[in-house]
């Protein structure tokens, strides 16, 4: 898909976009003329996403930021060094991601798919709010998943410690995105700003690349039959750049179309369960 030069003069920050979802994201915004910042954990890899996307769009203004957005001080740090390099923000896209085959626990004491897959989408739209007031109109669009249709937050065990399962784990965390979507779109009327969440599709990414055992072999059987990133970078881009949307929040999409959620996606009082959930786990005030 082809988008126009209505990004010229903006800026936009993708999350995981040293390949899959990301990378093309980040590379549609550089070819609708904004200046991109790509995030990735790893630096040799995200500096050479960034080279790939200069030697795709002439004249492209791409900037690289790294930090393991499992570790809170890492989110906290690379929200600092957005706020130092750039006077606006004018697009958050929240992508990055993974599934995890074990149970990891983060050095912030957190089980590992719910800080990277969730809390670091709400740490980082935290820290970086006012530049995107400041910035408004802006759009803040969160990656989630059709996942979360079988998802449940386990308030009890959020770190599913009694019981683990790699999907079950995923699909919460893509729960906590549209949850925390919702109740981040109610606080942010009036602003200027708006919050989307949507699922790209069941693509051929790299979220499963680090997983063994069952899955990561299922993973690699279906891989070749699935859609390629570019298609499921379709739906990011469209919330962050489609001129109809603007003023449009609080919505869940899939295949560029607004569509319903879980029921439980859409229940105010697990939304605001999961934002106080949240906070209390960042630090935060509610």
């Amino acid at each position: 898909m082809t988008y126009g030069a209505s990004m010229r003069g903006k800026i936009g920050l993708v999350t995981g976009a040293t390949s899959g979802i990301g990378y093309e994201t980040a590379l549609g915004l550089a070819r609708a003329g904004a200046r991109v910042g790509v995030v990735g954990r790893n630096a040799g890899r995200t500096k050479a996403a960034a080279d790939g996307i200069r030697a795709a769009v002439r004249e492209a203004q791409v900037d690289v930021f790294v930090a393991d957005l499992s570790v809170q001080a890492q989110v906290r740090r690379l929200a600092d060094d957005v706020r130092a390099l750039y006077p606006r923000l004018d697009v958050l896209v929240n992508n990055a991601g993974a599934i995890f085959d074990t149970r990891q626990v983060t050095q912030d004491g957190i089980e590992r798919t719910w800080a990277l897959d969730h809390l670091a989408y709400v740490l980082l739209t935290h820290d970086l709010l006012d530049l995107l007031k400041a910035s408004a109109p802006s759009r803040i669009v969160n990656v989630a998943s059709m996942a979360h249709m079988r998802g449940r937050i386990a308030f009890d065990d959020i770190g599913h410690a009694r019981h683990y399962s790699p999907l079950a784990v995923y699909s919460q965390a893509k729960l906590g995105n549209v949850l925390f979507t919702a109740a981040l779109a109610r606080r942010l009327e009036g602003t200027g700003v708006t919050a989307n969440s949507l699922h790209p599709g069941v693509i051929a990414s790299g979220f499963a690349g680090g997983t063994r055992g069952w899955f990561g072999f299922g993973w690699s059987l279906i891989r070749p039959f699935l859609a390629k990133p570019a298609d499921g970078a379709v739906t990011s881009l469209h919330l962050a750049t489609a001129p109809e949307l603007a003023g449009v929040s609080g919505r869940y999409f899939s295949k560029s179309q607004a569509v319903p959620t879980s029921a439980i996606g859409s229940d105010y009082e697990a939304q605001e369960r999961v934002w106080a959930l949240s906070a209390r786990q960042l630090g935060l005030s509610a």
